[in-house]
């Protein structure tokens, strides 16, 4: 039976909204997926190798420009070019110059990955930028340092979905944090930290009742240190999954270099050197130096 469907613009049959992106599925059939997808300026994202040697995945730039960031250089891609990805075999890694609307395509469905459980968790992101300020530029900041240092690393496509996913929603439980908390500008007492070192807890609670419950034990984590001063569980080394160890180093740098109600903005160069010093004992030192590395190849240090 042969059909014929007539949309206008605006219309789509599933919308799925994470932080900086979103993604509209237009239409689908025999396993085909045509979707829209929208992406702020400045924002990296993954084209990761699927399951299947056969998925193929389209993408035609209608509006802005991206970098396709290789090991080897750098391409601009442009509006009116697009690119293909098929039996891919590692991850290949792109940023936004400005916004950015694509015309995405998929062989083998793969909107369901991204649909209704994903938007929960970003409404809730959304709620704590409007409790913490400062919540948004670090979680945006953090991402995208966590993704340089994992493309670096050459982590397996599984470890790099878990990160993505993990930066994103890591500070997830503070939604549990009373705001004057949050936003105090002098030091916690005892009892106010409590809250604070339950936010981890919390928010693998929240990601283990959605499918990205493999993120859950990254987020309850990231605040853990080699030496076991960390929270909530005191873990030492070997103990913590290398993604929460990523997290910890990138955290405490861009906390570092952030002016907050109780310190100073730290230089990177000053910043840079209290990471090396605690390397070993908080943090570990293949990451510290692989985020250097990253530094220097962007001028900032």
């Amino acid at each position: 039976m042969e059909t014929l469907f007539l949309n206008k613009q605006d219309t789509f049959i599933e919308k799925a909204l994470k932080p900086a992106k979103e993604l509209m599925l237009l239409a689908k059939g025999d396993g085909v997926e045509i979707m829209f997808q929208n992406i702020q300026p400045e924002e990296i994202f993954v084209v990761s190798p699927g399951e299947s040697e056969k998925l193929l995945e389209f993408f035609y730039i209608i509006e802005g420009s991206i970098t396709c960031q290789k090991k080897e250089n750098e391409c601009i891609l442009q509006q009116g070019d697009y690119f293909y990805v098929h039996n891919l075999k590692e991850n290949v890694f792109f940023k936004t110059n400005n916004y950015v609307k694509m015309l995405y395509v998929s062989s083998q469905p793969i909107f369901h990955l991204l649909s209704s459980e994903i938007a929960k968790l970003t409404n809730i992101a959304t709620a704590i930028e409007s409790k913490d300020l400062y919540t948004y530029n670090h979680n945006k900041n953090l991402h995208e340092y966590a993704m340089k240092v994992a493309h670096k690393m050459n982590l397996s496509k599984e470890s790099l979905e878990k990160l993505l996913y993990a930066a994103l929603f890591h500070d997830l439980g503070k939604i549990n944090t009373p705001d004057e908390i949050l936003n105090k500008p002098g030091l916690l007492t005892i009892k106010e930290f409590e809250y604070i070192k339950r936010h981890p807890i919390d928010g693998k609670n929240l990601v283990e009742k959605t499918y990205l419950k493999n993120i859950g034990k990254i987020i309850e984590q990231h605040h853990e240190r080699l030496d076991g001063s960390g929270y909530p569980w005191g873990l030492k080394s070997d103990e913590i999954v290398l993604e929460a160890k990523i997290i910890a180093v990138v955290d405490s740098f861009d906390a570092m270099i952030s002016e907050r109600p109780y310190h100073k903005a730290m230089t990177v160069e000053a910043a840079m050197d209290e990471l090396k010093q605690l390397s070993d004992k908080l943090y570990d030192r293949k990451i510290v130096n692989i985020l250097e590395e990253v530094l220097i190849e962007e001028s900032k240090l």
